[in-house]
């Protein structure tokens, strides 16, 4: 195989990796999504295209070399019970994670949180031996995480989550921008249970698809947005005292 046929399956397994669609990588270099298609199907990628896209997906000309001799372990959908746990234990950790999932540039992170080089250095390393992103020259950084990442169900996060950020995040009003607080209750057959439950499904996933699309964007540009989808049968406390006790 040619080193050009190559670059260009390794520069696929690149957006693959990180989401990001041909209509997105379009967008980042001014041309229409059937130029960009066409442009991968024909193999026909000049140089300064190639460095345009690399600068798209923040890797260099040599990482791309180095992608090419292996496609890499597959992504992580998500981390150990004892990984989470470190990470709950450790803010800096924890800020590491959410800023490299959202694709932060270092420049970006010591502007405007209060780390020195070599701290968010050691954040990354640390991350790195975790197996969450790997750690490439100049503090650049390729993420091992699936588009569908997900906290585990009853583990560390969620846990710690449910008992220190939950209350802060519905201690106050949902007046502001980009706010919205639905709370719905009714009686629904099982089947339309399962509808709903679906639909919230549904509702991850194109979540996931916009930070995707967007994480391209300068951080100037976007907005950290925090999702809580929930479902659950539930009897309100608040009634049993009116509740009539079943016969003896």
């Amino acid at each position: 195989m040619s080193l050009r046929i190559e670059l260009i399956a390794a520069l696929k397994r690149l957006l693959k990796a990180q989401g990001i669609t041909y209509a997105a990588l379009a967008k980042q270099l001014n041309l229409s999504e059937a130029a960009v298609k066409r442009m991968f199907s024909q193999q026909a990628i000049s140089l300064a295209r190639l460095e345009e896209i690399c600068g798209v997906l923040d890797v260099g000309l040599s990482e791309l070399a180095t992608e090419t001799k292996s496609g890499g372990p597959p992504p992580l959908a998500e981390l150990s019970e004892e990984t989470e746990q470190l990470l709950v234990e450790n803010p800096s950790y924890l800020l590491g994670l959410y800023l490299t999932l959202n694709r932060w540039k270092e420049d970006d992170v010591l502007a405007r949180y209060d780390f020195t080089k070599p701290q968010w250095t050691g954040v990354l390393a640390k991350l790195d031996r975790l197996g969450i992103i790997e750690l490439l020259p100049e503090n650049r950084y390729r993420l091992r995480t699936a588009r569908n990442f997900r906290w585990r169900k009853d583990g560390p996060m969620e846990r710690f989550f449910i008992k220190r950020l939950l209350p802060e995040y519905f201690n106050r009003p949902f007046l502001g921008g980009n706010e919205n607080l639905l709370l719905l209750s009714g009686m629904v057959s099982p089947a339309s249970a399962a509808k709903i439950s679906l639909r919230l499904e549904e509702a991850a996933e194109e979540f996931d698809g916009m930070l995707v699309q967007d994480a391209v964007l300068p951080t100037n540009q976007r907005v950290g947005v925090s999702l809580v989808l929930a479902q659950r049968p539930w009897s309100l406390h608040l009634f049993d005292n009116l509740r009539r006790k079943p016969s003896s």
